[in-house]
């Protein structure tokens, strides 16, 4: 690159103008640009995506240099060692695929591994939550390669697309305050591994916001990709320094399930919906299949005539909620080892039949409320970025090392924090899990099975051009948000900063509770809910829900609008 890294910090020349159109008004514009644009949760992962795209790269090269940037800068959900989902728009093509690179159970596991001699599930050191034993195969350094070589630009190499992140890792970059605080509150579990403790907390005396952290290890592990190409983390010394550690600490993962390990390309689901075309994942995210479902269950419906904050508006999106998660927890697992019945689920007839008992003016108990297909046999810690380029290529990846900065574990001499994705399998079916979502048996664990999830990158489409770039993290909590963005947009013609910026709620059928976002509901409108039979509890932890780095294009003027999601305190929209 030809700025310093340090320059990058606080270098904002590609920023071409504020704006966003639309006769709604948001607290922040979204970031005008006409040639490129990437938005993340973090500025210097967002500069690092457009300098590629500078330098002659399309949407594909540009994300994977901001995913590998975000493994530096934002450690707790970036990552080389955990999984994800990536949908990409093929401009010329005019079409879209998707690749899935989730993280897939060991070779060791089996059903009840998560389960002490009282079979109850294990919650410490062990567990699928935290420590040695809850990691899943990663898959993201798979998954980026497949990116690459079928759908890269061909105008800039491997090494290069890598290179920012190794020069971020070696030099170091500036702690944020963001940044400080997020390593503050996972202390008490990094603190419980050595690595961990030395490399992300300091040696227990914290990073401080303005101290510069650098990470020479996750350098050295990035020059060797470099090198020796991607399979040099399946294969090469990557792959043995993480296999020794397992194998030495009671892990599962071995150099056979590294060896073995593939991303798998899928095709997307896509449907209509009020003249609009979207396209999401289809299993194993639980996502798209969900949210589709919710949309069609909703269209007969003038959303619109409801009001944007009305009770009623809400009302009926948690009752549409509330069913979709109820057939997402029966039905939908890794299609490598369970049917999915996809076109039962989506069938027109079978959602109207699943609305027929709905009361506009009562909450149906969730209780109440079956799998309606009778017996056919997911940390909020995930992060979202949206990429756009000159030719109107563009990808939505959200990757995740499942809860934040995962199982705790960084794998000696490589800077490698790990993922605790078996915790998104069934540790005991029919229990939920750390999220209090439940588990049904098409998500039991078994030998190389991908653990269902929630992640969904979606594209939305009008007249066959693209209008919206979109996803989030949020473990179960994504789907939702998702859906709510895609509701703003098309339902309420809202532009892409307002639909990112306004209250979101979510319902996942059981625990039967409406979540809202604090100051997201008035006081009346809540009073109103609660008389309809809804139990609302406020959004815990911070507050908010989700991080939904989205891009908007205006398709007449081919204008991009970059909005980077206010919640979090680092995100940022970057435009060329």
């Amino acid at each position: 690159m030809k700025a310093s890294l340090y320059q990058l910090l606080g270098r904002a020349a590609l920023v071409v103008a504020l704006g966003g159109g639309g006769s709604l008004s948001a607290q922040r514009q979204a970031v005008e640009a006409r040639h490129g644009m990437v938005t993340s949760v973090h500025g210097i992962a967002s500069e690092v995506g457009v300098d590629i795209l500078r330098r002659g790269g399309n949407a594909v090269d540009a994300a994977l240099a901001t995913g590998f940037a975000l493994a530096v800068v934002h450690p707790s959900a970036g990552n080389l060692a955990g999984g994800g989902f990536m949908m990409i728009h093929l401009t010329k093509e005019n079409r879209q695929v998707f690749i899935d690179y989730r993280e897939a159970a060991p070779g060791q596991a089996t059903r009840d591994m998560y389960l002490d001699a009282d079979g109850k599930v294990m919650t410490d050191i062990g567990s699928a939550r935290l420590g040695w034993r809850a990691s899943g195969v990663p898959g993201t350094v798979a998954g980026f390669a497949e990116a690459f070589e079928k759908y890269g630009s061909g105008k800039v190499t491997w090494a290069e697309v890598i290179e920012p992140a190794r020069r971020l890792a070696a030099e170091g970059h500036v702690i944020t305050q963001g940044a400080a605080v997020r390593f503050r509150n996972a202390a008490p579990m990094l603190e419980r591994f050595p690595e961990s403790r030395r490399i992300h907390l300091n040696n227990g005396k914290f990073w401080q916001p303005g101290e510069v952290w650098r990470q020479p290890e996750l350098a050295e592990t990035f020059a060797r990709l470099q090198k020796g190409g991607p399979r040099e983390f399946y294969e090469g010394e990557t792959a043995r320094r993480l296999a020794v550690a397992m194998e030495e600490n009671g892990g599962t993962i071995t150099l056979a399930d590294l060896r073995n390990y593939r991303a798998i390309a899928r095709e997307p689901l896509r449907q209509s919906y009020r003249g609009y075309d979207v396209v999401v994942p289809p299993p194993t995210s639980s996502g798209g299949i969900t949210i589709l479902q919710m949309l069609t269950m909703m269209e007969p419906f003038d959303v619109r005539a409801l009001g944007q904050n009305s009770a009623a508006k809400y009302h009926l999106f948690h009752e549409v909620m509330r069913r979709a998660f109820c057939d997402r927890i029966e039905y939908i697992g890794d299609p490598g080892f369970v049917k999915v019945p996809v076109r039962e689920m989506l069938d027109k007839s079978y959602l109207t039949r699943r609305m027929a008992d709905f009361d506009p003016q009562r909450a149906t108990p969730s209780t109440t409320v079956k799998p309606g297909l009778g017996a056919v046999r997911e940390s909020k810690e995930t992060t979202h970025y949206s990429v756009v380029d000159r030719e109107g290529n563009a990808v939505s990846n959200t990757y995740t090392l499942r809860n934040s900065f995962g199982s705790g574990v960084t794998i000696p001499g490589t800077g490698l924090l790990m993922n605790n994705v078996m915790d998104d399998l069934a540790s005991k079916v029919g229990e939920p899990n750390m999220h209090g979502l439940m588990q049904g048996p098409a998500n039991a664990i078994e030998p190389a099975k991908r653990a269902l999830s929630s992640m969904t990158p979606a594209l939305v489409f009008k007249e066959g051009k693209l209008v919206l770039v979109t996803g989030s993290p949020g473990g179960p909590t994504i789907i939702n948000t998702v859906f709510q963005i895609i509701t703003n947009v098309i339902d309420f013609d809202m532009p892409v900063m307002q639909a990112v910026e306004a209250p979101r709620v979510h319902h996942q059928w059981l625990p039967d509770e409406m979540n809202y976002e604090r100051y997201g509901l008035s006081v009346d409108t809540i009073q109103r809910l609660e008389e309809m039979g809804h139990r609302l509890v406020p959004t815990a932890g911070t507050g908010y829900q989700g991080d939904a780095e989205s891009i908007g294009l205006d398709p007449v003027t081919g204008k991009l609008f970059g909005a980077a999601d206010p919640r979090q305190a680092d995100s940022r929209a970057v435009g060329l």
